[in-house]
């Protein structure tokens, strides 16, 4: 069985679109989503839309529920530019796409061969804030993961490409499809790169494989989208993808 694994696409469905395009070079039997889905980029009904389509499995995400919540009603800080484009979101989203986001779940579990399972959330099996990074202690890895093993473990709210082992069993994230940067460095350094990311998880057999994928995409055909939306503070997200990386 091959499973598709995408996240944190974050309203841009310019890149969504580039990430399904790359996938059907692949063979899947089923694409999950792990959240974070619709806040934050210049095309939140579009990209409701495009999940519609699909019609696969999809997680909620710390910022998925922020726009179901009070404005103030968020575990991580919140600037004015976040809350101006939450509310420039909320505007461009009707009932029904409110709706569909409410049926996001804390987690979604897919049965794999040989009793073994794949289980798909945000940060944590209990908590999409909660933070998965490569430098995270062992403890605190053993306190999110440890009780959930040998079980297959997928997660995103990092934008982080990643694999660890825990116990006998495994955890990866797959990335981020709208909005690419690397979260350890200092934040007035960070810049945003022109390619989606995703990861394919292959289980046939007993035999486990896991590939990470990256597909680029024309950034300045992405800066017209933004340009044109309407999305508020756009000239800041578009400078967050002219930033030099070597002058970041």
């Amino acid at each position: 069985m091959r499973i598709a694994l995408i996240s944190d696409i974050h309203g841009n469905c310019f890149a969504l679109d580039t990430a399904l395009a790359d996938l059907r070079s692949h063979s899947v039997a089923q694409i999950v989503c792990l959240g974070d889905a619709i806040q934050g980029g210049p095309q939140p009904a579009e990209t409701v839309q495009r999940l519609r389509e699909l019609g696969c499995p999809i997680v909620m995400g710390n910022a998925d529920a922020w726009l179901l919540a009070e404005e103030n009603d968020s575990a991580e800080p919140t600037s004015q530019q976040q809350r101006d484009v939450r509310a420039w979101t909320l505007s461009k989203l009707s009932s029904d796409d409110l709706a569909f986001i409410r049926s996001f779940q804390p987690t979604v579990e897919v049965a794999l061969a040989g009793g073994q399972r794949l289980l798909c959330f945000h940060g944590s099996p209990t908590s999409y804030d909660d933070i998965l990074l490569p430098d995270t202690s062992r403890e605190d890895w053993q306190r999110f993961l440890g009780p959930f093993a040998p079980a297959i473990m997928t997660g995103g709210h990092t934008h982080t490409q990643q694999m660890r082992r825990v116990g006998e069993g495994l955890f990866f994230n797959p990335g981020s499809i709208g909005l690419v940067y690397d979260v350890l460095l200092p934040k007035d350094q960070i810049y945003t790169s022109p390619w989606a990311e995703y990861a394919i998880l292959t289980h046939e057999q007993g035999r486990l494989s896991l590939d990470f994928h990256r597909a680029p995409y024309d950034v300045e055909q992405l800066i017209q989208v933004i340009q044109a939306s309407g999305r508020p503070h756009a000239d800041a997200m578009i400078a967050d993808y002219r930033r030099d990386p070597k002058n970041a």
